[in-house]
């Protein structure tokens, strides 16, 4: 019966010592988020971002030096959105005989402040004018996380 008592003493011990770890944790999680909160309240911020994927073939396959194409890219989305920057990448996919096919790719992005129906429109015709400028299959298009294909 004693050994009962000491086994739920030492079980309530450390219940108990669990219990406050975990609210401490949160507690100090809390109060970061609260000091980044309170360190950029007020500050400029932009809310939405764009991204267009230019790819550095001509014709699907033709391996070409892309950067004029990145360059009317960044200006081009420099006036729509006021500010570019472009990072060069790798993208990869299984082609239909089942080998991974890589291909170079330079990332334009920018990010918006009000990302309207009008400013989707004309990011969209830009990469439509891409696509065909570079005789491409599509051209991928991120507008907040989500990737279009824009054929």
């Amino acid at each position: 019966m004693k050994g009962k008592k000491i086994l739920y003493w030492v079980l309530s011990l450390v219940l108990v010592g669990f219990l406050g770890h975990t609210v401490y944790d949160t507690g100090q999680q809390g109060t970061l988020k609260a000091q980044e909160t309170n360190a950029l309240k007020g500050q400029f911020h932009l809310d939405d971002v764009v991204k267009i994927y230019v790819p550095s073939t001509y014709d699907v396959d033709q391996p070409i030096d892309n950067t004029p194409f990145v360059n009317r890219s960044l200006e081009t989305f420099s006036k729509m959105f006021g500010g570019a920057t472009a990072i060069e990448g790798t993208g990869a996919w299984i082609g239909d005989n089942d080998q991974l096919i890589k291909e170079k790719v330079t990332i334009v992005y920018s990010f918006a402040k009000k990302l309207n129906k009008k400013k989707i429109n004309e990011v969209v015709a830009y990469a439509k004018t891409l696509k065909e400028e570079m005789k491409q299959s599509s051209v991928s298009l991120e507008v907040n996380g989500k990737m279009y294909f824009i054929e």
